[in-house]
């Protein structure tokens, strides 16, 4: 799970996916590789998805206080970065038992872990190396819906695209309940980016929801290949009709 920025609804959309897969009896555990911007027993991202989706296969791998990418907060901090190789081996021991592994990046695509660069891009093909016949490492990418999300969701297709990494879908982080021209003009221009329908939409303060409530917006959020009823279509002509 990747997106192309800070604050794009990436947690949100991780906590629909786990509660989709949790509720259809899937045994499911939700990654956070580096956690920043709290401090020790201040609740986190993990802290969300279990308040929204009930899973409690949680797993941070390691947390620094102050709001910046992975490798900034660590110097800071003065601890030792997130190591990628320990990270990727964590995870591929979490897929032995689990049907699905969700692994929630920090930032965009490309921030780095550490003072080498390594990114959750570098994670994904980490993962890939050791993908087994029977499992998949795919990239969700979760997108704004205002002004000036096309250059930053081109960018980062061409940065996948570039490293040969399999895209999952495009998801809409937080659909406003009113939105502008600029919102509507961009779902066409985004499936036009990503060469396929939207896989969702996640409606704006869906983070607010409670258990049952968030459960109904994820499904009504998300599209069929995520495990939801979202149909790109209907959306698409909903906002073309609006203009």
């Amino acid at each position: 799970m990747s997106g192309t920025g800070t604050g794009v609804g990436k947690t949100v959309v991780t906590a629909a996916l786990a509660a989709l897969a949790a509720a259809r009896g899937s045994r499911v555990a939700v990654v956070k590789p580096a956690q920043t911007g709290v401090g020790p027993h201040e609740p986190g991202d993990l802290d969300d998805v279990r308040r929204l989706a009930g899973v409690t296969d949680l797993h941070e791998h390691s947390r620094f206080p102050d709001p910046l990418s992975p490798a900034a907060a660590a110097r800071r901090a003065g601890l030792p970065p997130l190591d990628l190789d320990d990270c990727a081996r964590r995870v591929r021991e979490l897929r032995d038992d689990r049907d699905l592994v969700l692994v929630e990046g920090a930032g965009g695509l490309l921030v780095r872990f550490d003072e080498e660069g390594w990114t959750v891009a570098s994670l994904a093909r980490a993962l890939e190396w050791h993908a087994s016949a029977d499992s998949t490492v795919d990239v969700l990418l979760v997108v704004r819906a205002a002004l000036g999300t096309l250059n930053h969701t081109a960018l980062t297709l061409e940065a996948m695209a570039h490293r040969g990494l399999t895209l999952a879908g495009v998801v809409l982080g937080s659909w406003p309940d009113e939105p502008d021209l600029a919102c509507r003009s961009n779902v066409r221009d985004l499936e036009m980016l990503a060469a396929r329908p939207l896989s969702g939409a996640m409606p704006a303060g869906a983070g607010a929801l409670d258990g049952p409530d968030f459960l109904l917006a994820a499904r009504a959020g998300l599209g069929p290949e995520l495990g939801g009823t979202f149909d790109a279509a209907d959306f698409r002509r909903a906002s073309d009709q609006s203009d």
